[in-house]
């Protein structure tokens, strides 16, 4: 089975670049949306960022358009709404699909190894969250509802 250092993904840019940059760090993998009622957890998102990125904490975003149709912009568009609105840092990756067919490898990756209520491997909404360790161990799943301010905790432990 592969790990998640195995993989690559298609940054904003265009251009692969490999999950193995990441190996080391601890990670929170989000899947992300600018027009949900969730996009304003880009802000707790981004504090989370800041004030642990220099201890080894990286985010990394990826956009979704597979919930309600509400990420509708092209890859620059994401990028700018990010940056504008959210200050974002973190990286933001290009538009993906985390269910079916087309699920990227490195969600089915996420979902096999964490997964959703009673069982289940699908996600259901946009700003489902992955917390990987320093080893690449999918540690944990959260759900939309959950806050980046009430991961922090879970983080601090794994830095």
């Amino acid at each position: 089975m592969s790990t998640i250092y195995d993989l690559s993904c298609i940054n904003a840019a265009g251009e692969e670049e490999s999950m193995e940059q990441y190996r080391g760090k601890v990670l929170l993998v989000v899947n992300t949306a600018s027009k949900c009622g969730f996009t304003p957890q880009y802000d707790g998102l981004q504090k989370l960022y800041t004030n642990h990125r220099m201890q080894g904490f990286e985010i990394l975003a990826f956009p979704c358009n597979q919930f309600g149709r509400q990420e509708p912009g092209t890859d620059e568009d994401i990028q700018s709404f990010c940056s504008l609105n959210y200050s974002v840092k973190f990286p933001v990756f290009a538009k993906i699909e985390v269910n079916g067919p087309d699920t990227h490898p490195l969600f089915k990756v996420l979902k096999k190894e964490a997964k959703g209520l009673l069982g289940s491997e699908a996600i259901k909404w946009n700003f489902t969250k992955f917390l990987i360790d320093r080893k690449g161990r999918v540690v944990e799943r959260f759900a939309p509802t959950t806050t980046p301010e009430q991961l922090e905790e879970r983080i601090e432990q794994l830095l």
